[in-house]
């Protein structure tokens, strides 16, 4: 059966979704991890190897970082539709906005967050408002990041994003039409089935 190694509101998180989506059997492994405010510590019991979150069991194999989950999720429940098959149209853009997640979304609103500017040239991403530019283009031509079809990366797109929308992070990119992207991808019952295991049960 499949494991998550899995700390409340974080980034796995969104990968709690991404299993509820498809519809397998799994278990969750609730870890402790150190947060931004200073509080908590590295829980011995994480495999991952700096003691972050998300991180996926599957028999020998080992997955952690985001893309890297969410692709193999996509890959091996192909019947969920949550990623276009190797060879199917639009493979090449789930690919690429998985990737942009990643190497592009996160140290942008790190660097925003940490008030650090972007070093123009040698960095490999760009500043958050040049990144949720190319965002909010995109949602002006399809309903979902990656085409007309909900994807993996619509749950760490729109997961992320929610969460931002009531902090100063996202400016001028919360537009109408962001809050609707979020609000449409958040309304999905897999969404609320997650959000309700976030947190472990109360000991008994």
């Amino acid at each position: 059966m499949l494991k998550l190694v899995h700390a409340p509101r974080s980034r796995s998180s969104g990968t709690l979704w991404l299993l509820e989506e498809t519809g397998a059997p799994y278990e969750v492994q609730y870890v402790t991890i150190r947060r931004s405010d200073g509080s908590g510590t590295l829980d011995p019991g994480n495999p991952h190897p700096h003691g972050k979150v998300p991180l996926l069991i599957d028999g020998d194999e080992i997955v952690h970082e985001q893309s890297a989950i969410a692709l193999y999720l996509a890959d091996k429940f192909p019947q969920s539709r949550l990623g276009p098959v190797v060879g199917a149209p639009r493979r090449g853009a789930f690919l690429t906005m998985l990737a942009y997640y990643s190497g592009v979304i996160e140290p942008a609103f790190t660097s925003k967050f940490m008030n650090v500017s972007v070093p123009r040239g040698t960095a490999g991403w760009v500043g958050a408002d040049e990144a949720m530019e190319f965002v909010n283009k995109r949602l002006a031509g399809s309903p979902y990041i990656a085409g007309d079809s909900f994807t993996a990366a619509d749950v760490m797109y729109a997961g992320a994003f929610g969460m931002f929308m009531n902090t100063p992070l996202l400016g001028q990119a919360k537009t109408p039409q962001l809050e609707a992207y979020v609000t449409r991808c958040v309304a999905r019952p897999a969404h609320n089935r997650a959000m309700a295991k976030d947190s472990p049960p109360p000991a008994t």
